[in-house]
């Protein structure tokens, strides 16, 4: 999930949560008095409510993060893997080619670039 799709998630929780909870306390058979207390004792857990879950989403983009750095890490590491044996390959096939080559009279020859990295 990426973040924008998290934080939308996330954000459509929270809208979901306070619209359910306003509701279910406005058709609930309380009185006045009491649905005000209620109301006023989930107004003072919200903030709490929003800490935990800035501290869960923190969490998550930490994790995704550090899957993100691991992934890269082991694809360079596979890409180096991968550029070395095309370096042995290549050494090791321009080594019957050399001794062929010092055969052939200099005349006959044709240039040869030899590219290092």
């Amino acid at each position: 999930m990426s973040k924008s799709s998290a934080g939308s998630f996330i954000g459509g929780v929270l809208l979901g949560t306070a619209i359910g909870t306003v509701t279910g306390l406005l058709i609930a058979p309380r009185n006045g008095r009491e649905t005000r207390q209620l109301l006023k004792k989930s107004a003072t857990a919200l903030p709490e409510l929003a800490e935990d879950l800035s501290s869960s989403v923190q969490l998550q983009a930490d994790r995704l993060s550090e899957s993100a750095l691991r992934n890269w890490d082991r694809t360079l590491n596979r890409l180096q893997d991968a550029i070395a044996a095309g370096i042995e390959a290549s050494q090791r096939e321009q080594q019957p080619l050399k001794h062929d080559d010092a055969e052939v009279p200099p005349e006959s020859r044709q240039p040869v670039n030899d590219y290092k990295l």
